[in-house]
């Protein structure tokens, strides 16, 4: 009898022990950014007006975001320069630690990553020169070889235009906020992009309009910040954030002075 309890007193020892160096070792990215107090954040920094980096930095919606949820956190940001091509590569090799900068939400994506709440409600639209808003009413009349189309690599935009625009004229320009401009210019004829950087473009420049905005190309989706998948307890305590600040409403006063 004493033997037997002396077993059972060793095994739940073991368990005790083990439980105890697995809470040590959890969450091995949480814990480097809090002992870092370093957040690394990677961003294409082309897509107004979500994330737009100038010579005095980055700005938009989601910087705002990102920054007070590193507040929260009580960190800093460190951004590091991506590109659309290499978002999900970048991610992975561990080159930061989240990702923004109007980043679609799609099955492809939370497949190998994860993604925090959908934000930013959008639909597939075209950006076009407001002379020639007329001749655009339909996907039908985008995919005509007369159209010229100008696309930026990589991302969900880049898909659309190969997919649905077969027939136009399909060029692709390696810097997304320049094609807004060329467009305007007469380089181009459509831009295909997503809801709010087509107003944002419009609104900045009369000679631009954003077209199929009533009535997207394609159905509604959301927008989210990009998470690698290799720590629970980071995701859940950046999801953890975000709701925080979505209950103190400063998730509306961001989308308030950069969505509307």
């Amino acid at each position: 009898m004493i033997a037997r309890k002396m077993r059972s007193l060793v095994a739940a020892g073991a368990v005790i022990c083990l439980s105890l160096v697995t809470a040590a070792h959890a969450g091995p990215r949480l814990d480097k950014i809090m002992e870092s107090k370093v957040l690394r954040v990677g961003t294409p920094g082309d897509y107004r007006p979500f994330a737009i980096k100038t010579d005095a930095g980055y700005s938009g919606h989601d910087i705002d975001v990102i920054e007070l949820m590193a507040k929260e956190l009580g960190v800093k940001v460190e951004y590091v320069a991506t590109s659309w091509p290499n978002l999900m590569k970048d991610m992975q090799g561990d080159k930061f630690d989240v990702a923004v900068g109007g980043i679609t939400r799609n099955v492809t994506r939370i497949r190998q990553i994860e993604m925090l709440p959908g934000y930013a409600p959008f639909g597939k639209v075209a950006l076009v020169r407001t002379a020639d808003k007329a001749q655009y009413q339909t996907l039908q009349d985008l995919n005509k070889s007369s159209v010229r189309v100008i696309k930026n690599p990589g991302g969900t935009n880049e898909t659309f235009v190969l997919q649905n625009l077969t027939a136009a004229q399909v060029s692709t320009h390696d810097k997304n906020a320049e094609i807004p401009a060329l467009i305007a210019e007469g380089k181009g004829d459509v831009m295909i992009t997503e809801t709010y950087e087509a107003l944002h473009y419009a609104k900045a420049d009369p000679r631009l309009t954003a077209a199929f905005i009533d009535a997207p190309l394609t159905p509604t989706n959301t927008l989210g910040f990009m998470l690698p998948k290799d720590d629970a307890d980071y995701s859940r305590v950046m999801e953890f954030v975000w709701g925080l600040l979505d209950a103190r409403g400063t998730l509306k006063q961001s989308a308030d002075k950069w969505l509307k």
